[in-house]
């Protein structure tokens, strides 16, 4: 065991290398994202169409069959869906089990754009996405003031939505609900008529005059001026005086001559309301590497800045979800049970090892391969999610493991008379093939989980190779570090009794000695009536495999969890409009 020789020799040596690990890991758990699960693609693309006026059989004959002729040759399909509503087709291709998303994706994009001709000329170009976790909003929030309601509107889609979009992090700002401004023209068709136009032809005399368009520059010996006409409708009284159409006569016809225009709003498909008043939503998606929780953080005190600029108007940004509270709670959740596990193991060394010297040194494995496995997590790209922080508890038994079984052996060479130098080598070498098959073992039940393409892989792949990182740092610390503090500060204990840990200890060491003994008359029954203790084997083999035949034990992808939120979804008619919904 060189490295182990060479750690008893240089101590120097392992303390730098160890501190410059563990700074690497505090680091790295510092920089290490928190996410509610390990990012994994489903391997879906969605392909959404909007036709507007058209009924769901229209959607579904002009529209949704020719997208799916057309992506029905695409490669590793598994299975195509498709749903045709009034105004709207999804179409969604779900790939097979290792099918590269993004590859999926700019394969059904050629497709699709092969066949933009055979659409209807009202139906808009067809939008592709992937099916991800990271599409779903992690801040909702419910916005309400005491203002004019399509000013306000206009205040939250043209100033806030864009001010929060600016956030560190934030992709995307989604606007649910409130009035928003449309300026509302009701032709006269007999007077239309009367000036020989058509509804076409005056939509697009009103389309051209909304515009702004560059006209030239002009240029002096100093500098430059672009010289740019705006024709954009500021207000409805411009839009009421746009000349249609000028008569032979020379007097121009006004659209406000043929047509009733007003400032009014959109029609509304959707209404949001909070508490039972009403208000607009704001859905925060979050960029795909981004921190949730940091982004959390920037939108709270974006939050607490716009509140105050508009307390004149009584404008409160409420919190109504905020998926970065549920990911945070559970992370510590998970860390607090670490370090519970952490001090009952601590607990348990000190009862088997009967002195808090030896346990110390044992004791020492556990947080210097924990902060150093979140070193291997930074390079590997993982986050602080649900699986890994599950990795990290698992492994704080099996990381004391090595120790403990490499510590146990050098004393028993400490025993027979060794100092505690050579005690340390000899130990190490005599156990160094068992410690290295037990981290092994563990290696190779984890590992090859890692390498299949399944989507249970891809959300226990962070968990597997955390387990391996730090598995095979604990066996590098029990190779160096344990031996060097046994050749160090190792020192053999004697239990007299003399004060009341000791008393205890020797208490617990004669339960132990009771537990063996049944232990070991059971097995010597055992051993005498082999026939019984197979066929008991048996049945609970058999019963086990029952349990999950008979529906005793349930099956599910991911357990249940509780946010303490629950959702009611009702089904109206298809013809029930939004008031009656209301």
């Amino acid at each position: 065991m060189k490295i182990t020789e060479i750690s008893i020799n240089r101590p120097t040596m392992v303390v730098v290398i160890f501190t410059i690990l563990g700074i690497l890991g505090f680091m790295s758990y510092r920089s290490l994202n928190y996410e509610l699960l390990p990012k994994f693609s489903t391997s879906m693309v969605t392909i959404s169409t909007v036709y507007p006026g058209a009924g769901p059989d229209e959607v579904q004959n002009t529209v949704t069959k020719k997208i799916e002729d057309a992506v029905a040759s695409m490669e590793n399909i598994k299975k195509l869906t498709s749903r045709s509503m009034e105004g709207v087709s999804i179409v969604t291709v779900e790939m097979n089990v290792g099918a590269d998303a993004n590859r999926s994706l700019e394969d059904a994009q050629r497709k699709v754009n092969a066949m933009l001709s055979d659409l209807p000329s009202d139906a808009k170009t067809p939008t592709l996405s992937k099916v991800s976790v990271d599409d779903l909003p992690i801040i909702t929030l419910s916005v309400t003031a005491d203002m004019d309601s399509r000013k306000f509107f206009d205040l939250i889609d043209q100033q806030l939505a864009p001010r929060i979009s600016r956030l560190p992090g934030v992709a995307q700002v989604q606007l649910t609900g409130g009035m928003e401004r449309e300026f509302q023209i009701n032709v006269d068709a007999g007077k239309l008529n009367a000036q020989k136009l058509s509804l076409l032809q005056l939509r697009q005399i009103i389309t051209n005059a909304n515009v702004d368009y560059p006209t030239g520059k002009i240029q002096t010996t100093d500098n430059q001026m672009a010289i740019r006409l705006s024709g954009k409708y500021a207000d409805v009284d411009m839009l009421r005086n746009l000349v249609i159409k000028t008569s032979e006569d020379g007097s121009q016809v006004r659209l406000k001559d043929i047509a009733d225009v007003r400032d009014g709003q959109k029609d509304v498909d959707k209404l949001a309301r909070q508490d039972q008043k009403e208000t607009i939503i704001v859905q925060i998606v979050k960029q795909s590497d981004a921190n949730a929780v940091s982004v959390s953080e920037e939108v709270h005190k974006q939050i607490a800045s716009i509140e105050k600029e508009y307390e004149a108007n009584n404008l409160k940004l409420f919190v109504a979800s905020d998926a970065s509270e549920f990911t945070l709670e559970s992370a510590n959740d998970v860390v607090f049970d670490l370090f519970i596990a952490i001090i009952l193991v601590a607990i348990v060394m000190l009862l088997f090892l009967h002195s808090v010297r030896n346990s110390l040194i044992v004791m020492v494995s556990i947080p210097l391969s924990l902060i150093i496995t979140f070193a291997g997590m930074y390079v590997m790209g993982y986050s602080l999610n649900l699986m890994s922080l599950l990795a990290l508890s698992l492994v704080v038994g099996i990381l004391v493991d090595d120790a403990i079984v490499v510590l146990e052996n050098i004393y028993r060479h400490m025993e027979m008379g060794k100092n505690k130098v050579r005690a340390a080598f000899d130990g190490v070498k005599e156990i160094g093939l068992t410690v290295t098959s037990i981290t092994l073992v563990i290696i190779v039940v984890f590992l090859p989980i890692s390498f299949t393409t399944s989507l249970v892989s891809m959300i226990l792949r962070q968990f597997c190779i955390t387990v391996v990182i730090s598995t095979t740092l604990s066996l590098l610390v029990s190779f160096t570090v344990v031996p060097w503090l046994s050749s160090r500060f190792g020192k053999l204990e004697h239990l007299t009794g003399k004060n009341l840990f000791q008393k205890f200890i020797l208490w617990f060491e004669r339960q132990l000695d009771k537990f063996t003994a049944w232990m070991t008359n059971l097995l010597r029954w055992s051993l005498g009536h082999k026939r019984y203790v197979l066929a008991g084997t048996v049945v609970l083999l058999v019963a086990s495999f029952m349990l999950l035949g008979k529906g005793y034990i349930g099956g599910e992808f991911i357990p249940k969890g509780d946010r303490g939120q629950f959702m009611v979804v009702i089904e109206m008619p298809k013809d029930a409009a939004l008031e009656v919904t209301n």
